[in-house]
């Protein structure tokens, strides 16, 4: 009995000495926590989408301008009457562009975009009247109004701060637009159906997260943005006005400086684009 004794104290002494060294010995370090890097947005990327809204004419309409036809292309006494017609409509269509950057998160952006736009201004926007009789073969109109204006298109650079995902920007550059060259609307054959000028306005766009549900591209964000655009389109036809034109040749025989228009517009459109490149 007295030997069990013995026993059992001696290995109750053992485990203690062993738990006290346990104790003493290094603890092993917990693996440090992993952190994943929150990526910076930056508007750096090309970008493509659409575009809808609506467009408001803002041309210098002088109605009731009117200058006699002289003989003999036309009887005495007859009148020419050119009037203007505000007209405004929808508009839509679609950009391309490229956006560049400096600094992520917020600072200075600039790039440059294209578009291409449907205006649903329709005919009969200038229109030229006739009190009395012109001769045979000649007809009369102004040459600075598009007699309908139904596309039009720009080129523009864009210059803007990015607060992270909210961009506001700046916008100007080349402009482009197309219409009628109907005569019985007083348009002018000889340079009627095409005009050249330059567009400018601003906006503000905002980045949806990558994982939008409208991000139907899979691209590296989804930007709405509300854009306001003036176009003027009056390059080349400033110092014009009224003609009496030689309809066998469209060769102008008579210019009279009355009946000046001219074709500018504001559109106020909405926009969606799909951004591709670096986050």
């Amino acid at each position: 009995m007295k030997s069990l004794l013995r026993v059992t104290t001696a290995l109750a002494a053992v485990a203690f000495a062993g738990s006290a060294f346990a104790a003493d010995l290094p603890r092993r370090a917990a693996p440090p926590p992993i952190f994943t890097p929150v990526p910076v947005f930056t508007w750096t990327g090309a970008y493509f989408g659409i575009n809808a809204g609506y467009a408001f004419d803002a041309s210098d309409r002088n109605t009731g301008s009117s200058f006699g036809v002289p003989f003999p292309y036309a009887a005495p006494g007859t009148v020419a009457t050119f009037r203007n017609r505000s007209q405004d409509g929808f508009s839509g269509g679609g950009q391309v562009g490229y956006n560049y950057q400096f600094t992520p998160g917020s600072g200075i952006v600039i790039g440059v975009e294209a578009d291409a736009q449907y205006l649903d201004f329709g005919r009969s926007r200038n229109n030229a009247f006739i009190s009395g009789a012109l001769a045979p073969g000649y007809y009369v109109t102004d040459p600075r109004g598009l007699s309908s204006l139904d596309f039009f298109g720009t080129v523009r650079g864009r210059l803007g701060y990015a607060f992270d995902r909210t961009l506001i920007y700046g916008t100007g550059g080349f402009a482009y637009g197309s219409g009628s060259a109907d005569r019985s609307f007083g348009g002018y054959a000889g340079n009627d159906s095409f005009r050249t000028g330059w567009a400018a306005g601003g906006g503000i766009e905002y980045a949806l997260p990558t994982d939008s549900f409208l991000n139907f591209f899979r691209s590296s964000a989804v930007t709405l943005k509300v854009e306001g655009l003036y176009v003027n389109l009056d390059r080349g036809t400033r110092n014009q006005g009224a003609l009496v034109v030689n309809a066998a040749n469209n060769f102008p025989v008579v210019y009279s400086g009355v009946g000046r228009r001219s074709d500018e517009f504001a559109v106020v459109r909405a926009g969606l684009n799909y951004k591709f490149g670096t986050f």
